[in-house]
């Protein structure tokens, strides 16, 4: 169970407060739901603790798994999804994305930058790119309680790339 005042992950979403746990009659059954808020855009989220795993939520990664992250984002032996179409390969990484999973979502970030600088993206693949890059520079900076200035300009260094 989480803890009002944790910082948690919600998939696609990104990084949120815990701000309430409440008890909410649904369909004439009391349920508890977790109220977070997002804090890119103050977005209130309410999350029916049942389904809590399922959903992906989660707490923040650790600085061991910020280092896995950034080997992950280094490693060049990352083949991307090049032959398929690219409303194909956007439907997979949506839902990558919705697992919740950090290392997804920078799998995503570095599939998208590789075919990016081979031969472009959709504008719904480039949307996608904002979005994980968003995502995953929100939720180091505050693991490392680091601006997310630095967090950028870290993995731009590691992708060796501009967004």
């Amino acid at each position: 169970m989480f803890k009002i005042g944790e910082l948690l992950v919600y998939p696609a979403h990104g990084v949120g407060v815990l701000e309430a746990i409440e008890t909410r009659e649904v369909a004439g059954c009391h349920q508890l739901f977790y109220i977070m808020r997002i804090l890119e855009n103050d977005m209130i989220i309410m999350i029916p603790k049942n389904n809590a795993k399922e959903i992906g939520l989660r707490h923040i990664i650790s600085k061991e798994e910020i280092t896995k992250v950034y080997k992950l984002l280094k490693d060049h032996n990352l083949v991307s999804n090049n032959g398929q179409s690219w409303n194909r390969r956007y439907r997979e990484y949506v839902e990558k994305i919705k697992t919740g999973s950090v290392f997804d979502v920078a799998r995503v970030l570095k599939e998208l930058i590789l075919i990016r600088d081979k031969r472009g993206l959709s504008f719904s693949e480039r949307k996608l790119l904002e979005t994980v890059r968003r995502l995953l520079i929100k939720e180091i900076s505050i693991a490392q309680d680091l601006p997310e200035k630095t967090i950028e300009k870290e993995i731009t260094s590691i992708l060796n790339t501009t967004f």
